[in-house]
């Protein structure tokens, strides 16, 4: 294991980087109005109390945002998937602390509902820069539909991940949480490739037309990526589970935020040249449809997966 130190957080250049980006990005131009649909909240209202439950309001919930053609669709697609396959990985004896892992998935969820209900409610002091950038990118339409699933996953990793770790507990067994923390890389990173995969797909007939790649864009969260943030998830849960003082925990909370944030506004500010973003855009607006992706997505997860290694 390592050590990780208040100071040691932010020695990182990127960490910096990030730090410097979300102090510029204003989330409050992402508040968009609450309350666009009420029922969307009726299976939200209360705190999950299991991984099933988990699995089966966050189902509902996907289905009813696929059916709206709400684009907040297009992450809780890849996070309902990869709850469903580390509660099949629990089943099958994969992790080391079971119980553990299923207290880490209705944790992790929670903030994303509470988040989720915030946003719909229009109580935005309640959620979050980071999911405030992200819900209201997806609903105001103005960003490519590969920005809006990164820009859920960053929030969901960079902000949220590191909470949900240190709310639960590291102790005791701590070495052996760490690599059942591990373990969910590997099925996360291959449900990214697989949406990074179907995306490109969709994107392929624009590309050609322009003879450009994707300048990038499907390449801001990257296996080696993934691993890094949640790395530094980990790192971030251990100083916050060893600090003495309040302050620490106050000021690592304040370090999610900026850094989540500015993870946000680096993949709102793409390096693909016009003529890619235009072609990119042409093809969302006449042939991207969100229920034969969700479909396709599940079907090829599901095709995809196996079991991780212990």
């Amino acid at each position: 294991m390592f050590e990780a130190s208040p100071t040691g957080l932010v020695r990182n250049p990127n960490v910096w980087r990030l730090l410097w980006r979300g102090l510029r990005l204003r989330p409050a131009d992402f508040a968009l109005g609450g309350d666009r649909d009420p029922e969307l909240l009726g299976d939200l209202a209360h705190p999950f109390a299991s991984v099933e439950d988990v699995s089966n309001r966050l189902e509902t919930l996907e289905a009813a945002l696929v059916e709206r053609s709400d684009r907040r669709a297009v992450f809780l697609t890849v996070y309902t998937e990869m709850t469903a396959q580390t509660a099949r990985e629990i089943d099958a004896g994969s992790f080391d602390d079971p119980e553990w892992m299923c207290r880490y998935l209705v944790r992790f969820a929670e903030h994303y509902r509470r988040a989720f209900v915030g946003f719909e409610r229009g109580e935005y002091a309640d959620v979050p820069d980071p999911w405030l950038v992200a819900f209201g990118s997806a609903v105001g339409g103005d960003a490519l539909v590969i920005q809006d699933a990164f820009l859920g996953i960053n929030a969901h990793i960079v902000y949220d991940l590191a909470l949900a770790l240190s709310a639960i507990g590291l102790d005791p067994g701590r070495e052996t949480k760490y690599a059942d923390h591990r373990r969910i890389d590997a099925i996360l990173a291959r449900l990214v490739a697989v949406q990074r995969e179907l995306l490109a797909e969709r994107y392929a007939p624009g590309l050609e037309a322009v003879g450009e790649g994707m300048g990038g864009l499907d390449e801001r969260w990257s296996t080696s990526t993934l691993r890094r943030a949640r790395e530094f998830a980990w790192r971030t849960a251990v100083v916050r589970t060893d600090a003495r003082w309040s302050t620490v925990r106050s000021s690592t909370g304040w370090l999610l935020s900026r850094t989540a944030t500015g993870g946000a506004s680096v993949l709102l500010s793409p390096t693909a040249s016009p003529s890619t973003m235009r072609a990119l855009r042409a093809i969302e607006a006449t042939e991207f449809e969100l229920e034969s992706y969700a479909r396709a997505f599940h079907g090829r997860a599901v095709d995809g997966g196996a079991s991780i290694e212990r």
